[in-house]
């Protein structure tokens, strides 16, 4: 079987706030951006893995999610539990100092972590958890 990651999903709620972060603050290329307002769908991945995406897009839009459903999600996401993805970085330090330079909302500074790993933890402006590991 020949299957590779294409395009994981985070939930978006202010579509500029989002492009200032994965573009702006993270680097990532912008790949594809439809829609307008707050029904936009945005594209974002790493220059250098055309592959591998990330779809900002916005939560509960299926006309399937009830109401509460909808409240449910908007109170996860106020509190940072609704969405979270793993990145990686080769100097997990400099990347935390030009996050936190940046304004990012930090969560953890750079620790060893006792399983081994050395990560870092910050919010994006949906309130999305991104934890960033040092890779060799």
């Amino acid at each position: 079987m020949d299957i590779t990651i294409h395009a994981s999903f985070l939930p978006h709620d202010d579509p500029e706030a989002s492009l200032v972060f994965y573009r702006d603050l993270l680097g990532f290329e912008v790949r594809n951006d439809v829609g307008k307002d707050r029904m936009r769908w945005i594209t974002v991945g790493p220059a250098d893995q055309p592959g591998t995406s990330i779809l900002l897009a916005p939560p509960a839009i299926d006309p399937a999610v009830t109401d509460d459903e909808r409240r449910t999600i908007a109170e996860m996401m106020a509190k940072g539990t609704y969405g979270w993805i793993l990145l990686a970085s080769k100097d997990v330090d400099a990347a935390f100092e030009q996050l936190q330079a940046g304004g990012a909302d930090i969560v953890q500074e750079p620790i060893d972590q006792p399983y081994g790993m050395r990560d870092c933890a910050v919010r994006d402006p949906a309130g999305n958890l991104i934890r960033i590991q040092q890779v060799s």
